[in-house]
């Protein structure tokens, strides 16, 4: 279990979050909803270890996270699928989905854990030999999920999955979340379409400007007049 308490974190004088304190259950589904600058990004990047807390406690499985390499938080069974999807454009799909696994040791599992992605992700079996710049955007958004998994890892943090992405391909990729959760994998999810993150979720949190001024289950959001009127539209 990931529990964060009383955590801020600054950039540059301007508070980014303000003390905000929650947690995600092993197995479990979790979303941040917020509009831009929520500070929805920051609390990923700083639970894995890219951006500097000024105080707070982020425990991962009763160890402290502040304060700990990159890698070691890769190692500990963290993986970011980073906003913007960041593949590796000039190499193939295999080559990146490899890079994802450059921590691990256990070669004959790392061939397998890449057929179990190539089975999450046909096309991405289809392009194996494809470089990853010539993908569409929701095909390089499966790689930078695939790429993510092959680290093992226990939690997957996705930073705005759905943006930018043609509808239809939203839902393929929703559907990708439910099963990667399916197969034993803690999900924390941010994201600026909230109805179909709301929807996935277990547990979800709403972030206001660095505070979190809501939580419940993804349905109790979804039915929260507040949470509609400012997140979903008046008349959804």
């Amino acid at each position: 279990m990931l529990s964060i308490k009383d955590l801020n974190v600054n950039y540059g004088g301007i508070k980014a979050l303000r003390g905000i304190s929650l947690d995600v259950p092993d197995g479990k589904v979790v979303t941040l909803i917020g509009a831009n600058g929520a500070g929805k990004s920051t609390t990923l990047r700083t639970i894995s270890g890219l951006v500097k807390a000024e105080s707070g406690s982020i425990m991962w499985n009763n160890e402290e996270l502040i304060g700990k390499p990159i890698d070691a938080i890769v190692t500990s069974g963290i993986a970011m699928v980073p906003e913007g999807r960041r593949v590796f454009a000039d190499l193939t799909v295999l080559e990146n989905l490899k890079i994802g696994a450059y921590l691990r040791k256990d070669k004959e599992q790392i061939e397998k854990d890449i057929q179990w992605v190539y089975d999450l992700f046909p096309r991405l079996k289809e392009r194996s030999w494809q470089y990853a710049g010539t993908l569409s955007g929701g095909e390089q958004q499966m790689l930078a999920v695939g790429r993510a998994l092959m680290s093992k890892p226990k939690l997957i943090m996705m930073d705005e999955p759905s943006l930018g992405l043609a509808p239809l391909v939203v839902q393929d990729i929703f559907k990708i979340i439910r099963t990667i959760n399916e197969q034993g994998v803690t999900v924390l999810l941010v994201e600026q379409n909230a109805n179909m993150a709301l929807k996935v979720a277990d547990l979800a949190y709403v972030l206001e400007t660095g505070t979190i001024t809501m939580t419940g289950t993804g349905a109790e959001l979804l039915a929260n007049p507040k949470v509609r009127e400012a997140y979903l539209g008046k008349s959804n």
